[in-house]
């Protein structure tokens, strides 16, 4: 480092707070060995010192020593990028909050820009290694055992030592993605204290390491650090990884189950190994003998055409939730060297089998067990400071099984064992693969060393992800297929590890020389669109349209990889928590701060939208709203489109589900796991049988996402006026087989239409019981596309509906009552609400509040919300949450909505 950096770099580092300095060398004692799904390891969780290589003078030699004092270090958990250390430690604010952090050191690249793809700058305090310290025991047992050290993610580089000796550099430690074990056999002092020390260098620009693209800010250390676990585990003389069961079913039958086995073996002497590997699935128990020469890893299998003991009759399936129970098999393997076990594993394995064929328009269509399945999902984002959070997980699960989603797409930011094994346990399927927009797409500068990282980090992911039953399929590119020499690359490791599901070129429509068609799209839109647009765009186009993309526009046909009806304005308290009190009205740039990136950086398009439809806002509260009412009405119109045209439409994945941090744009579900209009339009739109409306052709459609026959089915339709008169009505009886759409009937004209008009729809059961419903806000007024002016990431509206007579409702007094019971860990509010007035109460908002004028308590599940209450109309709901969440407070619903007076 240069002079004049090191002196930038310490100037920044002398205002570090005294909290921080005060912290003293970190210590600890043995730490817990906790069971995990494969082995007996050591957590190197808590305990760790954390310090810029600017202010340390001494090398790892002396660092990873016990004589060594981190004296004035920060205090570190694991895992941590520096940056989340040190906004844990109050070294740095709060960077979710306004634009606080355009206010860290570090930030100097333009809002809205890939920092990714932008150098840091010199005097960045994170142009220069860091340095992790960790001082722990190592138990005696250990004694004669090999010991292992595993690091399941370094960003960027890193150079490591133990006990004074250097046991890796950052020549061939390098990469994001990769996960990294060490033989530490020789260097570790089991029964004694033993210190590590991690010297982590930040990616550059010209790595392969982790971007948010548009999506969001990305913090100033580009997430450098330990990001991923640390841990000790112990063998014999070979350990045992990475245990997986391929499946070869006989559909449509499926009584018959020809299961493969693999696994990783590891020599960890320079001696070599003569043993057996055994496997056990309940009652089925099968081995074969193992030669591993000095130092060798090799995968061995077992296959059903030698073990006949694999060929399961009558196997548990696992289904995704929707198409029935995930089951689950238990795993045990272990490795034995004469007479004793060198390792074992205990897993659990999914009997499946996922293909994919295309449609008749080239679509890309997957199958279950030899059954049709819509993908329905969402796009994942981990935190922006990739921190891990457990109970969030679990939450954020429980909101994808609530809206009736079955896919997550994780574009580049490949998630932690809990994920997959949640998913696995849950019935959640995830798409996989590589991120575009940074040094990953720049295949042309890729150095020697580049290939290298690719391949090693495609055989890491592969191997942790090739166990789980809930991973759909891999995708080797995202925005962009791969060149022709890494596409091949990739699929001879694919190939080579047994990946046993599709894997597709990349998220585009773009053919590849090696593969051919990928049979997908990633065609947009991204910007606001008008509901009507998913069911107008066909494969045959529009006139005057431009190509959007390979595969056409964003239409409800094929599989659409990342679309999104545009911004997402979450509730009004979410706003307020956002930006703060200072800058809630009017939209500034504290608001677009908290939008995207590059043509995503402001909101303007939904709000010109917002305003032409629903009438221009004057402060926070009727902006937050009608932006619901918007959010709700776009990704329910995006869901049922796909729905209803399913099997042309073959997928469609929500950008985004989530997001990084508090924002504006793209989710289902806000930063503070706060569900707003979007969540309940979407969760509208999937439920299990449905009836919708047909903004391109006024027809009505019952589509069932079940896969049993539901017959005796009455729908009836109803047509009413802004004062609630009938226009219409209709009843037909129906039956819905199994995961099908019909089309029912097309309204007729109808004459003398209030200029916003109402569409409900009921679908009741041979006993009388609701199984579906929907209730649409209609207008006279047509809206129109400028089909001519479309872009790869929107389609103009040329004529907005109006919807601006719902200004014109009456105020409406409903009636409510609750009663809150505790069902183990969890609350349930029933809510009881009726609308005694002769007019509509529209978009009835409920919430579950910690006693009067208290927060929200969040998460929730609400069985529905945003709802709207015809004349005479009785509604009961639930809404479900963790009951240690209300404290000592007793809970308050409120009530709110349109024209709904307040009710706390």
């Amino acid at each position: 480092m240069n002079p004049r950096m090191r002196l930038a770099v310490l100037i920044f580092w002398c205002g570090v707070t005294l909290a921080s300095l005060a912290i003293a060398q970190q210590t600890s004692k043995t730490e817990p060995r906790h069971r995990s799904a494969t082995e007996d390891r050591i957590e190197l969780h808590e305990g760790w010192s954390l310090e810029t290589s600017a202010k340390v003078e001494a090398k790892g030699e002396q660092i990873s020593t016990p004589n060594f004092v981190p004296k004035g270090w920060h205090h570190a958990t694991i895992p941590t990028t520096v940056v989340a250390a040190l906004v844990n430690d109050k070294t740095l604010p709060d960077p979710y909050f306004a634009m606080n952090l355009r206010s860290f050191p570090g930030v100097t690249y333009p809002i809205g820009a890939n920092f990714s793809n932008i150098p840091m700058a010199p005097d960045s305090p994170y142009a220069v290694s860091w340095w992790y310290r960790k001082s722990f025991e190592i138990p005696a047992s250990y004694h004669g055992k090999t010991v292992w050290l595993k690091l399941d993610g370094i960003n960027y580089r890193a150079n490591i030592w133990l006990n004074g000796k250097q046991i890796a550099n950052s020549d061939n430690v390098a990469g994001a993605w990769r996960t990294y074990e060490f033989n530490i056999s020789e260097a570790a002092k089991p029964g004694a204290e033993n210190v590590l020390a991690v010297q982590v260098f930040s990616p550059t620009e010209h790595d392969l390491a982790i971007t948010f693209v548009d999506w969001n800010p990305a913090p100033p250390d580009k997430n450098m650090g330990l990001w991923r676990d640390v841990y000790l585990s112990d063998s014999g003389p070979v350990a045992l990884r990475y245990p997986t069961v391929a499946t070869k079913l006989n559909p449509p039958a499926n009584d018959r189950a020809e299961l493969t086995v693999t696994a990783q073996v590891k020599n960890g002497t320079s001696q070599p190994v003569k043993g057996a590997l055994k496997g056990q699935i309940e009652n089925v128990s099968f081995e074969q003998e193992v030669e591993l020469g000095p130092n060798e890893t090799k995968d061995v299998t077992f296959i059903p055409d030698k073990f006949e003991q694999l060929v399961f009759a009558n196997p548990r399936l696992w289904w995704p939730a929707q198409m029935g129970k995930p089951n689950l098999y238990p795993l045990t393997m272990e490795f034995e060297v004469g007479d004793a076990v060198s390792d074992r594993s205990h897993t659990e394995f999914g009997i499946r089998e996922i293909t994919s064929d295309f449609n008749s328009i080239g679509g890309r269509q997957f199958h279950i067990n030899g059954k049709n399945i819509l993908i329905r999902g969402g796009g994942w984002s981990p935190d922006m400071m990739v921190r891990e959070n457990s109970q969030r997980l679990q939450d954020e699960f429980r909101y994808v099984r609530d809206m009736g989603l079955n896919t997550i797409r994780l574009e580049g930011k490949l998630e932690t064992k809990e994920f997959y094994d949640l998913a696995d346990q849950q019935g959640i399927l995830v798409m996989a693969g590589w991120c575009c927009c940074d040094f990953w797409e720049r295949w042309a500068r890729w150095k020697p060393e580049d290939f290298d990282i690719a391949k090693e980090s495609l055989r890491d992911q592969i191997y942790r992800l090739r166990s789980h039953p809930s991973l759909v399929m891999w995708l080797n590119g995202s925005d962009n297929p791969p060149p022709p020499d890494v596409e091949q690359m990739y699929l001879d490791v694919e190939k080579d590890l047994l990946w046993p599901n599709p894997v597709v070129s990349s998220a585009t429509g773009k053919k590849t020389s090696v593969t051919g068609d990928s049979g997908v799209k990633m065609t947009g839109p991204y910007e606001y669109i008008a509901p009507s647009y998913w069911e107008v765009d066909t494969p045959q186009g529009q006139p005057g349209r431009r190509q959007c993309n390979p595969g056409g526009c964003g239409g409800a046909y094929g599989f659409n990889t990342e679309t999104s009806m545009g911004p997402a304005v979450p509730p009004v308290e979410s706003i307020r928590e956002m930006v703060g009190k200072d800058h809630l009205w009017p939209i500034d740039d504290v608001w677009d701060y908290h939008a995207g990136g590059g043509e995503f950086k402001t909101i303007n398009v939904f709000s010109e939208a917002l305003a032409q439809r629903y009438g221009k806002s004057d402060n926070v509260d009727d902006f937050a709203i009608k932006s619901q009412m918007q959010t709700y009405e776009g990704l329910r119109a995006m869901y049922e489109a796909y729905s209803r045209n399913k099997y042309e439409a073959t997928g469609v994945i929500q950008w985004m589900l989530n997001n990084a941090w508090p924002s504006m744009i793209w989710h289902l579900y806000d930063y503070y796991l706060r569900p707003g209009g979007g969540y309940f339009g979407a969760k509208r739109a999937m439920e299990a049988l449905h009836p919708i409306y047909g903004y391109d052709d006024h027809s009505i459609w019952v589509v069932s996402s079940q896969y049993e026959d539901a017959i005796g089915l009455k729908l009836t339709t109803r047509i009413y006026n802004l004062d609630m008169t009938e226009k219409f009505s209709q009843e037909n009886n129906i039956e819905a087989s199994t995961d099908s759409t019909a089309k029912i009937f097309t309204l007729p004209e109808i004459d003398a239409l209030s200029p916003t008009y109402f569409l409900v729809l009921r679908l009741e059961d041979s006993a009388g019981k609701l199984v579906g419903s929907n209730f649409y806000w209609l207008s006279t007024k047509p809206e129109t596309l400028d089909w001519a002016k479309t872009n790869w990431w929107m389609t103009p509206t040329a004529s907005y509906a109006d919807y601006t007579s719902i200004a014109q409702l009456p105020k409406v007094k409903l009636t409510e009552s609750n009663r809150t019971e505790i069902k183990a860990e969890n609350a349930v509010t029933h809510v009881t609400l009726a609308n005694p007035s002769k007019n509509l109460a529209f978009f009835v908002r409920l919430k579950v509040d910690r006693g009067p004028k208290g927060d929200e308590i969040l998460p929730v599940v609400w069985e529905d919300n945003y709802i709207s209450l015809l004349p005479g109309e009785k509604r009961e709901l639930t809404a479900t949450y963790r009951a240690k969440e209300l404290g000592s407070a007793n809970p308050t619903v409120e009530v709110s909505g349109w024209n709904v007076e307040k009710i706390e």
